[in-house]
């Protein structure tokens, strides 16, 4: 993306004017993921688990949505249930969100070993079959 004011509260959009072509093939191809192995490394992210939301959404949507903030007991991870579950990409309206929360409070409730790679692989697969929301 090009350097925008808009960075911190502002979600992608298919038609983001702020996305470069390169940006977008990154975006398109998840490849733009991978600078986050280094935050597992360090410790701070898993690389399955919530997806971390921008600061703005975190405030705005833990007014609106009930155990929005239990999503935060865990490591947030590079990718998650939600993801893989149809809950990428841009939330528009209230209930879209409200789905994701379901599904990340889902995985914190239903955690195993074999759900983590259950998951790595469908994001793989995602990968490469593409995604529609990934822009």
């Amino acid at each position: 993306m090009k350097v925008n004011n808009h960075s911190d509260d502002r979600q992608a959009t298919p038609d983001d004017d702020r996305k470069t072509k390169f940006g977008s093939f990154l975006r398109k191809s998840s490849i733009d993921e991978l600078p986050q192995f280094l935050n597992v490394l360090k410790g701070d992210m898993s690389i399955v688990g919530p997806r971390p939301h921008m600061v703005k959404q975190t405030e705005a949507y833990s007014e609106l949505i009930d155990k929005y903030m239990v999503r935060h007991w865990i490591r947030p991870g590079i990718t998650g249930w939600a993801q893989v579950t149809g809950s990428r990409g841009e939330t528009r309206q209230l209930w879209q969100m409200e789905e994701r929360i379901k599904k990340d409070i889902w995985y914190i409730e239903n955690w195993s070993l074999m759900l983590d790679l259950q998951i790595i692989v469908l994001t793989i697969w995602n990968v490469f079959r593409g995604d529609k929301n990934a822009y």
